[in-house]
């Protein structure tokens, strides 16, 4: 999976799967800038990484709902790394706390669905108009989004339902110039589930999976690198599940 001569733009790239798809698209040959809210440790060290092994990339932190931090990003990206953007990949995402519909007020709903759905709005607006033909958009769906989620993640799996839809919209939108695919992990092992899961339901829920494992960040890094280069020329518009086989769509 050649990606030389690209320039990717990762967001949410400071920690788990994000840092994990930055790493892996410099090994194709991208130049990476990447996006981190609050991880900046674990972005710096993947940009550090990246230009020890002779690639090119850069870490800014920003808010991916607030229009300005993206169109910043998009500004820094082109100005760094030339004015064409080949790949983006939107990890930016979560959970933000387990509440239900008795539970929750307007204000996390809305913190939710910024976070996961405007937050993608934001990038393609911002992006799209800067991404050549043949460009690669992926964007971050959810097992939840399919099953409707865990207890007290409703609002998390009807944004990322939105994101899959989404997803197929923008396939419409910008195609044939670019290619827009999700990604629908699974029970990955990432801090989101060290936050939010119990480790007896983590331990459960491996067990029912066919591969009677938890996946790993770089796994999903590697599915997002196929989506990124020509070897998936061919798809647009689909929402592809990495989840040990825990669920069939």
């Amino acid at each position: 999976m050649n990606l030389n001569g690209k320039t990717a733009i990762v967001t949410g790239g400071g920690r788990d799967i994000g840092r994990a798809c930055a790493l892996r698209l410099a090994s194709e040959g991208a130049s990476v800038a990447i996006n981190y809210h609050s991880s900046g440790e674990g972005a710096l060290s993947a940009v550090a990484q990246i230009k020890a092994a002779g690639g090119q990339a850069f870490a800014l932190q920003g808010d991916m709902t607030d229009a300005a931090d993206v169109d910043k990003l998009v500004a820094q990206t082109r100005a760094q790394f030339g004015d064409e953007v080949g790949v983006v990949v939107h990890v930016t995402g979560g959970l933000v706390a387990r509440k239900t519909i008795a539970d929750m007020d307007i204000a996390h709903w809305n913190a939710v669905m910024d976070l996961n759905v405007t937050s993608l709005y934001h990038l393609a607006k911002a992006v799209t108009p800067h991404m050549p033909a043949g460009s690669s958009f992926v964007t971050f769906a959810s097992q939840a989004g399919r099953d409707g989620g865990g207890p007290g993640a409703i609002a998390y799996a009807a944004s990322k339902g939105a994101v899959m839809t989404m997803t197929r919209g923008m396939a419409k939108e910008f195609g044939p110039k670019i290619r827009v695919n999700a990604v629908c992990p699974g029970m990955i092992d990432t801090d989101f589930h060290n936050t939010f899961t119990k480790d007896e339901v983590r331990k459960k829920v491996a067990g029912a999976t066919p591969l009677k494992r938890e996946g790993h960040s770089d796994e999903v890094a590697s599915l997002v690198a196929f989506l990124a280069s020509d070897q998936s020329s061919f798809m647009t518009g689909t929402s592809l599940d990495i989840n040990g086989g825990i669920l069939f769509s």
